[in-house]
């Protein structure tokens, strides 16, 4: 039996030749100009609202997406869900779970420079005739030009927080006709449920004080900084066995270069562990309820949904004082780590805009609110409860309520508490 030879047609392998960010954008662009163009004077809504995005996926935006619903669900909104996979782009069409009515506006959540991508791959029946708005996620102050096409797909744009907001607006038209409104997930209404998983089933010691610090390597490993998260343990910390950092770490075989420089930055570390098992959802909130102090050295979030999830189980945060979290998150309710601003660099050219900048936090400042509460159980308690109760605050419902009433539709339980 021989084997067979594949080569690359030269177009491929200049097109792989190409920078990340130059073949994203090309791709945009080029998607945008096959993309069916919306109704820019849709219907008036009606009938509730259809949720599209990664609804099966674990990724961030995915989480979004099912967060949206449960707050629909909450209000008492009817929804559908259209489940786009597990990458955007990717082959084959989007799975309908549940067809909208006529009228219903679909909220899509994927960001701005795939969504000429997604009008596309839609059932044209399912696109046609409705108003059509995008969540965007975003983690810079600005964003790349590349973003401009996705406005060509919206007649308004939710994003999660103020600094996002902030960011999208720059390349918002004059004229006032893409809404911009600030939805937070409103996580509040469905809060964390950990399993029944104690600290002997990730075996951790009853003793010790747990910092914990939770990241998916997909979501970029230099934003969210896991080598200062060690760096501040360790200054604060040495090697005291009393004291233990647990890195919870997601996509590690997927990006095995930035797995590597966590290894070498922890070996011979004995109070370091790594646990890199994908968990269901309710032992990974079983896992953050065993922590004492969550830890998010982050040099910028468009949302912060690990950190809120913490405060929401009553769990201390110590965070960088900048960027998304800073909606949820003030200096009575967080321990909040000073920084400067820093021009932005991704090595992987996927957070890149010009003229960006984001946090570089300062160690020794982790290092002290890490030290303090590690000594003070009652420190750490009195501020996991003001975490707590200002997440229940601003994660609620509110946003979304008021976002579906500006667009028209009925909002039953736009009273509810949360």
């Amino acid at each position: 039996m021989t084997s067979a030879k594949f080569t690359l047609h030269p177009l491929h392998r200049a097109w792989r030749m190409l920078p990340a960010h130059r073949r994203r954008a090309l791709f945009a662009y080029g998607t945008s100009l096959l993309a069916p163009r919306i109704d820019r004077q849709p219907p008036p809504a009606a009938g509730g609202i259809a949720v599209g995005g990664e609804l099966s996926s674990a990724s961030g935006l995915g989480m979004g997406a099912r967060l949206m619903r449960r707050g629909l669900d909450h209000l008492g909104v009817p929804n559908w869900g259209l489940d786009t996979g597990d990458r955007m782009p990717g082959p084959g069409a989007p799975r309908v779970i549940e067809r909208p009515p006529p009228g219903a506006p679909l909220l899509l959540h994927i960001n701005a420079p795939l969504m000429p991508w997604a009008l596309l791959r839609l059932p044209r029946a399912v696109a046609h005739g409705r108003r059509v708005i995008g969540h965007w996620a975003w983690e810079l102050p600005v964003v790349p030009d590349s973003w401009r096409v996705g406005l060509r797909c919206v007649h308004e744009v939710w994003v999660p927080s103020r600094f996002t907001a902030d960011a999208v607006a720059t390349i918002l038209p004059p004229d006032g006709r893409i809404a911009l409104r600030v939805v937070a997930y409103p996580i509040a209404v469905a809060p964390p449920r950990p399993s029944a998983l104690d600290r002997a089933a990730f075996g951790l010691p009853a003793g010790a004080v747990v910092v914990l610090c939770a990241f998916n390597l997909a979501s970029s490993f230099v934003r969210k900084n896991p080598l200062a998260a060690i760096a501040a343990h360790q200054a604060a910390f040495g090697a005291r066995m009393d004291r233990i950092l647990l890195l919870k770490i997601g996509n590690t075989d997927h990006f095995p270069a930035d797995f590597a420089l966590i290894r070498d930055a922890v070996a011979g570390a004995p109070n370091i562990r790594l646990e890199t098992r994908t968990l269901p959802e309710g032992d990974s909130h079983a896992l953050t309820a065993c922590a004492d102090i969550l830890l998010s050295l982050h040099r910028s979030e468009g949302f912060g949904l690990v950190p809120a999830e913490a405060m929401l189980l009553g769990r201390p945060v110590v965070a960088t004082g900048w960027s998304g979290n800073m909606d949820f998150m003030d200096a009575t309710s967080a321990a909040l780590v000073d920084f400067r601003l820093v021009p932005a660099h991704d090595p992987r050219g996927v957070l890149e805009a010009p003229g960006a900048v984001w946090a570089e936090p300062d160690i020794g400042s982790a290092a002290a609110h890490l030290a303090r509460l590690a000594d003070d159980p009652a420190a750490r308690a009195a501020l996991g409860e003001a975490g707590r109760l200002m997440a229940a605050a601003r994660l609620g419902t509110q946003g979304l309520a008021a976002a579906l009433a500006a667009l028209g539709l009925p909002v039953p339980g736009m009273a509810a508490p949360a």
